[in-house]
């Protein structure tokens, strides 16, 4: 019994002081972090076109964000645990955010626009440290909940990003959201400079290379994130990819309500929903109810017959999908030690990554073949899909 104070004595000294200071000083550094990311992104493909770029320069463009994830996702969670530091790698997603907005303004060829989505991409990359930092400011066993905060702040970061993208350019220009963008990084690097560091205990300092493989094979580790990989794809398929283009096809005049039915309940869910649905229903009941309910509205999107309607299926899916990325994202290091938990995110974001790329290149080849009924025809199967696996594997992980 005393064996085990002096364990929960341990892990309390190694969780900061002050958690309710630090976890919101954290949330405000998040929400900056993914305000500079996202201010453009409404109006991204526009502007690629306005710079003179063909559909398959647009089209790298769009897809080099994924793709650079891919590739930095899981180094970036390898080097934060060998070298046992957080705060240098907040930094670089940081800096890296605030220099693909500069690199937007500075450059007026569709080259640069490519290099500066490249870098915004090795910014989403460092957002494996962040997850894993600030899960550290909880208990092991509120991992869901520190996620769903997590990813609230994120999608109200996007959402108020995104609705004043469109507004900037109209009045200002098309460099204004790059500006804005620019600055709040820069504005959120200087706050992070106030972040205190975060350590583990001495005996683990460090990850070693031998142990990556075996992070890498954790059974539920692997689960979770070939599940992301499909939830990815259903969301750069749906709201992230063409349910705009569904929307101007049916005569729509602007986006801005679309946006806000998808990501209004979508916000509600990720803080709210998993843990409501999780003690009703536990979390294969929740996977469950979201993939198959995300998969209904995404086969419905081709029929909508106005904006309204679209409208509707928009909030099922935004709610449904924000019941899944929480929970996910939470059970990804809910077995994997402290010490390797930013390899083990590093893991899970590479891997869903690749949903964010393939995803919308799959769609974009099927729409191509069928219209865009055949794009979300590839979403619905994807939710389909990953119910189906939800219900295998998440039983044979509880047990």
């Amino acid at each position: 019994m005393a064996a085990e104070q002096q364990v929960d004595q341990l892990k309390a000294a190694d969780r900061p002081q002050g958690q309710g200071g630090s976890r919101f000083f954290f949330l405000v550094i998040v929400f900056m972090f993914w305000f500079s990311s996202y201010i453009y992104v409404p109006v991204l493909s526009p502007y690629v076109e306005h710079l003179g770029a063909s559909y398959f320069m647009v089209g790298m463009v769009l897809g080099v964000y994924g793709l650079m994830q891919i590739l930095f996702r899981l180094p970036i969670g390898i080097g934060s645990d060998y070298l046992n530091r957080r705060r240098p790698f907040i930094y670089l997603g940081l800096i890296a955010s605030g220099a693909s907005c500069f690199l937007f303004m500075w450059g007026v060829q569709p080259g640069w626009a490519l290099a500066a989505r490249a870098v915004s991409g090795i910014a989403a990359s460092a957002w494996v440290v962040y997850t894993v930092m600030f899960a550290g400011y909880f208990p092991k066993e509120e991992a869901g909940k520190a996620m769903g905060m997590l990813q609230f702040t994120t999608v109200i970061a996007q959402l108020t990003s995104m609705m004043i993208s469109g507004y900037m350019v109209e009045h200002w220009g098309w460099n204004a959201p790059f500006l804005i963008g620019g600055i709040v990084a820069i504005a959120a690097l200087l706050l992070a400079l106030r972040l205190p560091e975060q350590k583990q205990e001495k005996r683990q300092s460090a990850i070693q290379i031998k142990d990556l493989a075996g992070v890498m094979k954790e059974p539920l580790l692997v689960r979770v994130s070939l599940l992301s990989v499909l939830a990815h794809c259903v969301l750069f398929i749906t709201m992230f990819g063409y349910t705009p283009n569904q929307a101007l096809n049916i005569g729509a005049e602007s986006l801005g309500w679309l946006t806000l039915a998808f990501m209004i309940p979508h916000a509600v869910a990720t803080l709210y929903g998993s843990r409501t649905f999780g003690k009703l229903l536990g979390d294969r009941g929740t996977l469950l109810l979201g993939f198959v309910g995300s998969a209904l509205f995404t086969l419905l999107i081709p029929s909508m017959p106005t904006l309204a309607t679209l409208c509707l299926t928009q909030v099922g899916n935004g709610f449904m999908q924000g019941l899944i990325f929480p929970l996910l994202l939470g059970k990804s290091v809910s077995e994997v030690d402290p010490y390797k938990r930013a390899t083990a995110m590093g893991f899970y974001q590479a891997v869903y990554a690749i949903g964010m790329s393939a995803g919308p290149f799959v769609a974009g080849w099927m729409s191509a073949l069928y219209g865009l009924t055949g794009g979300f025809w590839l979403g619905g199967i994807a939710a389909a899909l990953a119910a189906i696996l939800s219900w295998v594997w998440m039983k044979d992980a509880k047990q």
